[in-house]
């Protein structure tokens, strides 16, 4: 199934499905995508778009991007218990065992491990896998939030970091949305114009998550050295705007508003 259909797909079901029920499970089973290198044309502007140096070895991010159409299938389904509109990304963790080079025939999986009652809803775990030869060389996970009311206190909020040092200030341009969209393939409307990004209550078009994620891991002196990430998505990224890269050479932040205040992501990196 094609990605547009996943997501009209998930369109149509989301309002007939109740997130919190009692009961609720996830489906059974792994989504597989066969072994196959890296498309040269989408990878090169996936590279541009997010600031990776032009050659060398696989973007740390770029499996994720391979195995999006099988998240979004597997999160549209009819046994999926929770609506895919609506649903945002709060946070991945990726572990890469190896470097990984655009010519490599990954075979991808992806799969729903954990159903959780979290203080705003209820979060997901989706997992996804790459091998290489049958040998698993890069895996991810990831947190779903689906928002509605909910009894569960769970831990409070924790505090906000200190600010790391500023790196560098991006301006982003009002199309940045659509301009990674077409590279990545994820194009949930919230991010494509501001006319769509009302329907769900944003003033304007928002950045991918990934997009912020993996422009920071750009600014790695050396990418292809990249083991492990975790990052958190705090707020969402007004376009256009202009943020600020911060980082200590271990963890970063994104950081918007006047005086660096409102915190988008944070992450470290190893």
């Amino acid at each position: 199934m094609s990605l547009a259909l996943s997501l009209a797909r998930g369109a149509v079901t989301s309002p007939f499905k109740r997130p919190g029920r009692p009961g609720a499970t996830l489906p059974a089973g792994r989504l597989r995508l066969p072994a196959a290198p890296a498309a040269p044309g989408r990878l090169a502007a996936y590279r541009a778009i997010c600031g990776f140096p032009a050659t060398g070895p696989l973007p740390v991010t770029y499996p994720h991007v391979l195995a999006f159409p099988l998240a979004m299938r597997l999160m549209t389904r009819r046994d999926f218990p929770l609506p895919v509109t609506g649903l945002v990304h709060t946070w991945i963790e990726i572990t890469a065992h190896r470097t990984l080079r655009p010519e490599d025939s990954l075979e991808l999986t992806v799969y729903a491990e954990e159903l959780s009652p979290h203080r705003r809803g209820t979060e997901v775990t989706v997992v996804t896998e790459a091998r290489l030869a049958g040998e698993l060389v890069w895996e991810s996970r990831s947190g779903y939030l689906s928002r509605h009311a909910t009894r569960t206190e769970g831990p409070a909020p924790v505090a906000p970091p200190a600010p790391l040092p500023a790196v560098t200030e991006w301006r982003l341009p009002g199309d940045l949305g659509r301009r990674y969209a077409a590279a990545s393939g994820d194009r949930n409307p919230i991010h494509l114009h501001p006319l769509t990004a009302r329907l769900f209550g944003f003033p304007r078009a928002i950045a991918h998550g990934m997009w912020t994620v993996a422009r920071c891991l750009a600014e790695t002196p050396d990418p292809a050295t990249l083991r492990t990430v975790r990052a958190d998505f705090r707020a969402p990224v007004l376009l256009p705007g202009t943020v600020t890269y911060a980082s200590d050479g271990h963890a970063f932040q994104l950081r918007g508003g006047k005086d660096g205040e409102r915190l988008h992501l944070t992450g470290t990196r190893g």
